[in-house]
């Protein structure tokens, strides 16, 4: 027989947890409007991002053909001895597994490339990220939080200006981004690149070189263009990966804030089962001691 403790515990417990659901209702609501904005930002940036390839492709050629010392020196490969990772995750949590997915692939990335170079740093953008490697022991080049849901260009250039300035003064070698790219609301996909040096995108310099000098015309020269685009070029990477993490922070958390709704209705649902069921057991037994109280009293 369930006892009135036992009753009112149960009780709390449904209050308790219709309370959490209606807390993390609410978070869903909330993170389904930032949602929405964040990707609309995210897939609005992608066209311009697509265009600064395409045209980086098409000088990639000439580049191809300059000597090392003319070669713009963001464009200079040498022997990697230094590499750095700018990692990027979110600052809150409740998210699913979006952080540690994209911790377990940064950290993955880092260490593949630890036993072929002399020093492996990280750049964190993102608490989540910088708790991570603190505790993993990585070197900290850097540290970026609280860049809000609307990244815009003034939080990437002072990311861009350190691996820029550091490549240029050679005290990097390679850098890479990681980052969660926005797929769909439901799928996020942890994703490295390589950011310096600058590589072509896509396709064989050489092949596109000899078709582009006859389809195309460069004002000013190719190397005056290249001097100009490159850094706008990694600050828009750096901005594409920015976006495409915050539309995936947020469609992570409404997904997340969703299941974790219906799971607490199902379980206020069973919680008053259990409660109708103990209710009635003690309703049962307080009607057993006043028929039996009853019954002692006429004899």
């Amino acid at each position: 027989m369930a006892g009135a403790g036992e009753v009112r515990k149960l009780r709390g417990r449904i209050r308790s947890v219709g309370n959490t659901a209606k807390v993390t209702r609410a978070m869903e609501l909330v993170s389904a409007s930032k949602m929405r904005r964040a990707q609309d930002r995210a897939l609005a940036a992608r066209p311009y991002a697509e265009l600064m390839r395409g045209v980086l492709a098409r000088l990639s050629g000439y580049a191809a053909t300059a000597d090392s010392e003319t070669l713009h020196p963001l464009l200079r490969e040498r022997r990697v001895r230094r590499f750095a990772l700018i990692h990027i995750t979110a600052d809150r949590g409740l998210a699913g597994g979006l952080n540690a997915n994209m911790n377990r692939r940064g950290a993955s990335l880092a260490l593949e490339h630890q036993p072929a170079v002399d020093e492996v740093s990280v750049l964190a953008v993102g608490r989540k990220g910088r708790d991570f490697f603190r505790r993993s022991g990585f070197p900290l080049l850097a540290e970026f939080t609280a860049l809000g849901d609307r990244p815009g260009q003034a939080d990437v250039l002072p990311i861009a200006r350190i691996v820029m300035e550091d490549y240029v003064r050679e005290r990097l070698d390679q850098v890479y981004i990681g980052y969660q790219r926005f797929v769909s609301t439901g799928a996020q996909r942890p994703t490295v690149r390589q950011l310096l040096p600058v590589r072509a995108p896509e396709g064989d310099p050489g092949e596109e070189s000899s078709a582009l000098r006859r389809e195309f015309l460069f004002e000013p020269s190719p190397p005056a263009l290249l001097e100009a685009l490159l850094p706008r070029y990694i600050e828009m990477q750096i901005l594409e990966a920015l976006l495409d993490s915050v539309a995936s922070e947020h469609s992570a958390r409404m997904v997340a804030m969703h299941q974790a709704t219906e799971a607490a209705q199902e379980m206020v649902t069973e919680l008053t089962l259990t409660y109708n069921k103990a209710r009635q057991d003690q309703i049962t037994s307080e009607l057993l001691d006043i028929v039996g109280g009853t019954a002692a009293v006429e004899a």
